[in-house]
């Protein structure tokens, strides 16, 4: 899952990174009204869980990366506290993934665990990124479709008795304003669309994946 060099729609071009998502953004996946229903297969929970924090559960992570990429006349204030938020939010998972469970056993699993790999690279990339902008349009990405992960994970919570922890990253309004923000100039605002547009797009085949993975398992 590479980083494609594609065309950016015009919305992306005006910078409005929350205008995509409500077209590309993960929240639009059948994959998180499926497993927020109440009689979701636990196993199909507990492998999603897993698959989230296999991509985005370690150590180093975006925020912190992008932390460290300032960019002129752009204000990434808000990444003073999204950062630690996102430590927050990688506890939690953590706890979730050791609650639900092993991962459950699924066909193809060396072929999933390359897919997780690559995205694990690709998001690493998107964050060293030398682009001014592109890390930053990539972390708020990540915080607009991590409210939609967020409900499979309460989700799993609730079904694993795990204590739902409140989440302190910038809420849904929050997020457009940054993202609509004045002040860079138009470089950076494309090099923040690049981001947010190849970040929503490895999080659908994440979720593509995940479902690939539930269909595999329902027929054996």
């Amino acid at each position: 899952m590479a980083i494609a060099s594609t065309q950016l729609k015009p919305a992306l071009e005006a910078g409005n990174i929350a205008a995509l998502a409500a077209n590309d953004g993960c929240a639009q996946h059948d994959l998180i009204r499926r497993l927020t229903l109440p009689g979701v297969a636990g196993r199909d929970l507990a492998d999603a869980v897993h698959a989230i924090c296999s991509v985005h559960g370690r150590l180093t992570d975006l925020f912190e990366e992008t932390a460290r990429r300032r960019v002129a006349d752009l204000d990434t204030a808000w990444l003073i506290d999204a950062t630690p938020a996102f430590g927050i939010e990688r506890a939690y998972l953590a706890r979730l993934t050791a609650a639900v469970g092993p991962l459950p056993s699924t066909p193809g699993q060396a072929e999933s665990d390359a897919a997780f790999a690559a995205q694990r690279h690709t998001f690493d990339t998107l964050a060293r990124s030398d682009r001014a902008g592109c890390s930053i349009g990539a972390a708020l990405a990540l915080v607009i479709d991590w409210h939609a992960f967020r409900r499979i994970l309460d989700a799993a919570a609730h079904r694993a008795g795990v204590t739902v922890v409140a989440s302190q990253l910038p809420d849904e309004i929050a997020v457009a304003q940054i993202a609509t923000a004045s002040g860079a100039a138009a470089p950076v605002r494309r090099a923040m669309a690049f981001g947010a547009q190849q970040t929503f797009a490895q999080h659908r085949g994440l979720c593509d994946l995940i479902e690939a993975r539930a269909i595999a398992r329902d027929s054996l």
